[in-house]
């Protein structure tokens, strides 16, 4: 075991079940969007590996383009202000969007980014999440593309992250709340 699987409680999701659903999601995207050209924007730095994994099972012509926002910094609750911390690069005007997230929780940042978004005109404008958390949701949003729906716990891996630390894990684990609760980022 290496030093940061030392962290994690359990294991909520295995590698073999994250491949297994994104290969799903990436057929169903394909087909709902079949015939159109699509623009997925990843929200970083959480969704770069599911965004990786997912586009490889997408099987129409696409685009990729990043944002980045803070609502949590180094704790572990959201802090509810939003902030964009890089746009994206490319219009959205008349473009059919997939916005690819990691996880949704309590809604406040897929809400701002939809409402942003749309004033910029898109054709269209969907999300993806590998992860939903709605028992925590304070703010309603529709999600098009749900990987799985997961207890209110606090995931790492796959992407996720507390303090910048744990991305690299194969798998969506558990971090044991001595981890966060003590403020540690490691």
């Amino acid at each position: 075991m290496n030093t940061i699987e030392k962290d994690v409680a359990e294991i909520l999701i295995d590698q073999e079940s994250i491949a297994k659903r994104v290969e799903e999601m990436g057929a169903q995207i394909s087909a709902d969007y079949e015939g159109t050209e699509l623009m997925l924007v990843a929200v970083l730095k959480g969704s770069v590996v599911f965004l990786s994994d997912l586009m490889r099972h997408i099987t129409i012509p696409h685009t990729i383009d990043f944002m980045a926002t803070s609502s949590y910094g180094h704790v572990t609750e959201s802090t509810g202000v939003v902030k964009i911390l890089k746009d994206l690069d490319m219009p959205v005007t008349d473009k059919h969007v997939l916005i690819v997230e990691d996880i949704i929780d309590t809604g406040n940042t897929l809400a701002y980014l939809l409402r942003i978004l749309q004033e910029r005109n898109p054709k269209s404008i969907r999300v993806a999440t590998l992860l939903d958390k709605k028992e925590r949701r304070t703010v309603p949003v529709v999600v098009d593309y749900v990987g799985f729906e997961i207890p209110n716990k606090f995931v790492v891996g796959y992407g996720l992250d507390f303090g910048e630390i744990y991305r690299n894990l194969p798998y969506i684990g558990v971090l044991k709340p001595e981890i966060y609760a003590s403020g540690l980022s490691g």
